[in-house]
């Protein structure tokens, strides 16, 4: 017992100092926690000896990873996904299943006869880091992007998939239809009674304790360990059952408040279970080397065929399809877990799962370094698409040099420059006050669904991105009279306000030029760069608000509402 406390203090030290150095240096910290591991592990320093104290650690973080994991998969959005969501994850998974059986097995992998080095790894690599990709697409403020949502989208349903590998993963060894059916029916009715207790006893209980922070999250753990035992007696994994009572607690009312009651206990244990896994890595040979690199090449190569192809076939557009294909390309956290399920079931060879985690680590950096340069990568990579065949959303639109119909052709007297919610506001304004107006409007924006939505609805508009100088001068805009910036500079990629400014009073000094301001010292800068006039949206949103606190002071906020939601009924908008 002395001996595991030392082990977990000595764990936690060491995670803390490389941790401060990932942080300094922008590095996952996930990396850390590894290298933290393998530092004072078995194989580093040997400070951590114990293989007891290393399994109890290992399995405590692996069920609160999966608990949280649980609680962080929603529902409702895997039922209301799209279809381009639905398509773009089945496409990745399926098709990065069958190539990497091929693959694996082809380099001599074993897959049978009581091992599944290669089935293990093509699970694995068909995996993509949630951890990673969100905190990269939160940082570029790339979640509410399509690109974003297609990736956050195929994350959830690749976490589905996983649960699914793990309910027959216990009777691999003796792969029969019986067999699979008996596992997956303990899954179904784990699931369905933890599903029925979270709907109708859970939140009861939970109602009576909602003030007491320590017994929400007593509860909330006492809920993990119970369903995980339960999935042991039924001859599941405590991992499963863990995951199991995670996606029933995401369903019901104080999912929310019991995420935030875990989070600070799950950072703990995730931590332990990642320097636990630093401590099984032994110091790689060649041949583990040689392996981890063809895992992750691998892994690379087969993101952006599986991603990128079913994206390109429902019509999405060479960069909508391209960057949900490089979010993607990384091996998953998750990913571990699974290779660690299959080392404790005698699955996999050690030479393999070490292997596998130090493609996880290669992957991690490099992919971290791709993600937030992204937007050049794709840009650099389009040409040469286009070269080999590929056709974008904008092929035969002919731009200005070659005439043509619908989305095509020279920009109108009124340009808007990107297509985003205050862009889509704008138009259903006018539409509701001066519809004729709309004959007079051209919108130059590269999301594939605002292009298809606005064409099927009769507007002018051109696929393009308002950052290259070549779309701005195919379009024709030196010949527009207004030309309007809606899409604030969070939300613009590879320019600014200010640059886009500069460039378009470039090639039309004469045009009424409209920039959108984020902050007031913007203001300016944009007058100084040429704009004609500057919004600010805080301004109006204050103004709005204002008039809130009027109405309600007046004890008119009914009949406000009732004007707003008469407004609102009127309008067509293209985004929500």
């Amino acid at each position: 017992m002395h001996e595991l406390i030392r082990d977990i203090t000595l764990c936690i030290l060491f995670a803390w100092m490389l941790g401060l150095l990932a942080h300094f240096s922008r590095q996952p910290l996930i990396l850390a926690y590894l290298i933290a591991g393998f530092c004072i592990g078995p194989f580093g320093a040997g400070w951590v000896k114990s293989q007891e104290s290393i399994s109890v650690i290992s399995e405590l973080g692996l069920i609160f990873m999966l608990f949280m994991i649980g609680l962080e998969i929603d529902l409702k959005k895997i039922v209301r996904a799209g279809k381009v969501i639905l398509f773009a994850a089945g496409g990745q998974l399926i098709g990065g299943c069958l190539l990497g059986i091929l693959f694996f097995a082809g380099i001599g992998l074993s897959l049978g006869g009581g091992h599944f080095d290669a089935l293990y790894l093509c699970i694995a690599c068909a995996l993509s880091s949630t951890v990673i990709i969100v905190k990269v697409l939160y940082e570029k403020r790339e979640l509410d992007t399509l690109p974003g949502r297609i990736t956050l989208g195929v994350l959830v349903l690749q976490d589905i998939f996983a649960i699914l590998f793990l309910a027959v993963q216990p009777s691999l060894a003796n792969l029969q239809i019986g067999v699979i059916l008996l596992s997956i029916g303990r899954v179904a009715v784990l699931v369905a009674a933890a599903l029925l207790v979270s709907r109708y006893v859970l939140p009861r209980l939970f109602h009576q304790i909602a003030r007491r922070p320590e017994l929400i999250l007593l509860g909330a753990l006492a809920w993990c360990f119970l369903v995980a035992e339960t999935a042991e007696q039924l001859s599941l994994s405590r991992e499963m059952g863990a995951l199991i009572a995670g996606v029933s607690l995401s369903t019901f009312p104080y999912a929310l408040d019991v995420t935030a009651k875990v989070t600070t206990l799950r950072d703990f244990f995730i931590t332990l279970f990642f320097v636990a896994l630093g401590m099984t890595i032994p110091v790689p040979g060649l041949s583990v080397i040689g392996l981890a690199l063809m895992i992750a090449a691998f892994t690379v190569v087969s993101r952006l065929v599986t991603t990128f192809t079913p994206l390109y076939l429902m019509k999405q557009g060479l960069r909508a399809s391209l960057l949900p294909a490089i979010n993607l390309a990384q091996i998953s956290e998750f990913s571990l877990v699974v290779i660690q399920t299959g080392v404790a079931d005698n699955h996999i060879a050690a030479e393999t799962a070490n292997a596998a985690s130090f493609a996880f680590v290669v992957l991690a950096v490099l992919s971290t370094f791709v993600m937030a340069r992204s937007d050049k990568v794709t840009r650099w990579a389009i040409g040469p698409l286009k070269r080999i065949g590929l056709r974008d959303l904008d092929h035969g639109s002919g731009h200005a040099e070659e005439g043509g119909e619908g989305g095509h052709g020279e920009a109108r007297r009124i340009v808007i420059l990107g297509f985003f919610r205050s862009a889509s506001a704008l138009l259903a304004e006018i539409e509701r006050q001066t519809p004729v107006l709309l004959e007079q409007i051209t919108v130059i924006d590269f999301n594939p669904n605002v292009y298809q939505t606005l064409l099927s609805r009769g507007l002018h508009v051109i696929y393009g991105d308002i950052s290259s100088a070549d779309t701005l001068l195919h379009a024709g805009i030196g010949k527009s009279e207004m030309i309007i910036l809606s899409v604030p500079d969070a939300l613009l990629k590879g320019a600014s306000n200010e640059k886009l400014v500069r460039h378009v009073r470039t090639l039309n000094p004469k045009a009424l030029i409209v920039a959108t301001a984020d902050l007031l010292s913007d203001v300016g800068e944009l007058y100084a760069a040429g704009a004609s006039y500057v919004t600010v949206t805080r301004l109006s949103d204050a103004h709005e608000l204002f008039t809130v606190i009027e109405a309600a002071q007046a004890g008119l906020l009914a009949d406000k509402r009732a004007e707003l939601d008469a407004r609102l009924g009127e309008r067509r908008e293209v985004l929500p």
